[in-house]
C-alpha cells in the first residue's frame, strides 16, 4: 500500500501531460508523420542512388542521409512542438472562410496521393528554410544588433514584401499583403520564441497546404490533391496570385502577431539566443 499512492500520483501526472498535447504534438502523431515523410522521401532518392554508379552514387547516399536528417530535425524541433499547427491553423481558417464566402470553389483531382505530396513538401520546406534563414536568420539578427528589434521587424517585412513583387502576378497590394502578413507575422514569432526552427514550422506548413489545396502560391501555380477555382472578388481570394493576396489572412495574421508582439515584449528582459 506504500507504494500505491506515489504510483497513483505518477499516472495521474501522466494522464494530465497527455491532455496538454495538441493533437500534432501528441507523440504518436508526429512519429507516425515523421517516419511517413522520412520513409517517401527516402523511397524516391533511393532509386536514384541504386541506378547510379562510382563517386555519383556515393555523392547521391550523401544527399540522401542529409535529407533524412534535415527531416528528422524538422519533426523534433516543429512537428512536436506548435508552429506547424500554427501555420496549419492559420491557412486553414483563412481558406475555409473564403471557401464560405464563395471565394473558392475545390475538385477533387485524380492524383496518387503520394506524387503530389512528395513535391508539396519539397517545394515548401525548401521555402521555408531559404527564406527564413536569410529574412529571420540573417537581415533579422543583424539590423536587430545594430537598431533594435522593432526597427529590424520593420526592415525584414518591408523587404521581405519586396523581395515577392517579381513574382507572376504580383503589385502594390500584392507586396502590401506579404509585408503585414508574412513578414510581421512571421518577424512576430521569431521575436516571441527566438527560435528559427519556430517560424520555419509556421512558413513550411502554410506553403504546403496551399499546395495540397491547389491554390497559387505567391503566384506560383500549384499542383495539389485538388483544383481550386477563383469564384470571388480578388479582395477576397487574392486571385491568380493566391491567397496571399486576400485581406482574410492579412486580418487573421495581425490577429496572431498582435499577442505574440506583446509576449515578446514581455520577454524582453530574457536570453536572446536563437535556436
Amino acid at each position: 500500500m506504500a507504494d500505491f499512492k506515489p504510483k497513483k500520483k505518477e499516472f495521474h501526472q501522466s494522464k494530465e501531460k497527455l491532455r496538454r498535447y495538441s493533437f500534432i504534438q501528441f507523440p504518436l502523431v508526429w512519429m507516425v508523420l515523421g517516419a511517413f515523410v522520412i520513409i517517401l522521401a527516402d523511397s524516391q532518392l533511393s532509386s536514384l542512388v541504386g541506378g547510379s554508379q562510382g563517386f555519383k552514387s556515393v555523392c547521391l547516399a550523401i544527399i540522401e542521409s542529409a535529407v533524412a536528417v534535415v527531416l528528422y530535425l524538422f519533426t523534433m524541433k516543429c512537428l512536436a512542438h506548435r508552429s506547424v499547427l500554427i501555420g496549419l491553423i492559420f491557412i486553414s481558417v483563412s481558406t475555409l472562410i473564403i471557401f464560405l464566402l464563395d471565394g473558392y470553389s475545390f475538385k477533387w483531382l485524380s492524383a496518387s496521393f503520394s506524387s503530389v505530396l512528395l513535391p508539396a513538401i519539397s517545394t515548401a520546406l525548401g521555402a521555408a528554410f531559404v527564406e527564413e534563414l536569410l529574412f529571420r536568420g540573417i537581415a533579422f539578427q543583424a539590423i536587430e544588433s545594430m537598431l533594435g528589434r522593432w526597427v529590424a521587424l520593420v526592415v525584414t517585412s518591408l523587404f521581405f514584401g519586396i523581395a515577392h513583387l517579381g513574382n507572376p502576378g504580383a503589385t502594390i497590394w500584392t507586396g502590401v499583403a506579404i509585408v503585414i502578413q508574412a513578414g510581421v507575422l512571421l518577424g512576430s514569432a521569431f521575436l516571441w520564441r527566438r527560435s528559427l526552427w519556430f517560424v520555419i514550422g509556421i512558413h513550411f506548413a502554410w506553403n504546403a497546404i496551399e499546395e495540397l489545396l491547389g491554390i497559387p502560391v505567391s503566384g506560383h501555380p500549384s499542383t495539389g490533391l485538388f483544383s481550386a477555382k477563383v469564384t470571388g472578388p480578388f479582395l477576397l481570394t487574392g486571385g491568380h496570385f493566391g491567397i496571399e493576396a486576400s485581406v482574410v489572412p492579412v486580418t487573421i495574421s495581425l490577429l496572431l502577431a498582435i499577442p505574440m508582439l506583446i509576449l515578446a515584449k514581455t520577454n524582453k528582459g530574457q536570453s536572446s539566443h536563437v535556436e
